[in-house]
């Protein structure tokens, strides 16, 4: 029998997607973002001065922090204070890559962007949604450097957004919930610019293997969720101006 979706959405359907502006009051700029009932903080604070390794280079910096707070899922999770996880690291670094692939650096000048997101809610899909609500968050605050004086012109190259597709009983899946991230044989996380090229794509099989053709498929998926994510972000991001 055919997979069916928990939900009732049909196989190439976005769960609800939205991003809340000004969510928070003292960050440059804060995005509550909505993926189904994942919700993850996006916030960007700015700072003057470089890392070490590009002093006196004239580039900026854009670096990311991922974070799940305890409550965020159903059995309480420990904060993690002295050492990050693992798994906690490597989602912040693709973070920071994706987003870093939106920007010009020898654009941004001697500064620092900091993009902090904060899992409030987790059902799955929290590095993507942190992704393309982080991506609103950075170009509402280029928004703000910009308006302020603070910069000539955007350094913004790309808009970019991120979904994760899936194998379950042998069918493409897009944007998994977590009933669906565990049931499925495969799982990609996609991570493309606004003309579709892709900057990352994280995939694996978690039982037996896949072909080439399913591959395929899933990205062929994956391109079709990220058209839409970005018409979402472009929406959010007219009616802010």
């Amino acid at each position: 029998m055919p997979w069916q979706r928990p939900d009732g959405r049909s196989n190439d359907r976005l769960r609800p997607v939205s991003f809340q502006r000004d969510f928070t009051c003292f960050a440059t700029s804060s995005v509550l973002a909505r993926c189904g009932n994942t919700q993850v903080l996006c916030t960007v604070t700015v700072e003057p001065g470089v890392p070490k390794f590009l002093q006196n280079s004239g580039r900026g910096w854009l670096t990311a922090e991922y974070r799940m707070l305890p409550s965020a899922t159903p059995q309480r999770q420990a904060r993690e204070l002295l050492k990050l996880s693992g798994r906690t690291q490597e989602i912040q670094r693709l973070i920071g890559r994706s987003l870093r692939a939106a920007i010009d650096l020898d654009a941004l000048g001697d500064r620092t962007l900091i993009v902090d997101t904060d899992v409030l809610q987790a059902d799955a899909g929290t590095r993507t949604t942190a992704i393309t609500g982080g991506w609103v968050a950075l170009a509402e605050a280029i928004d703000t450097l910009v308006r302020d004086g603070a910069l000539p012109q955007s350094p913004l190259r790309h808009g970019v957004a991120a979904v994760s597709v899936g194998l379950i009983d042998g069918e493409a899946v897009l944007d998994l919930n977590y009933e669906e991230d565990v049931a499925a044989d495969v799982d990609f996380n996609v991570v493309m610019t606004d003309d579709l090229r892709a900057i990352e794509i994280q995939g694996t099989a978690e039982a037996g293997s896949f072909s080439r053709e399913q591959l395929n498929d899933l990205l062929d998926l994956a391109e079709l969720g990220i058209k839409e994510l970005l018409a979402v972000q472009k929406q959010v991001l007219v009616k802010s101006s």
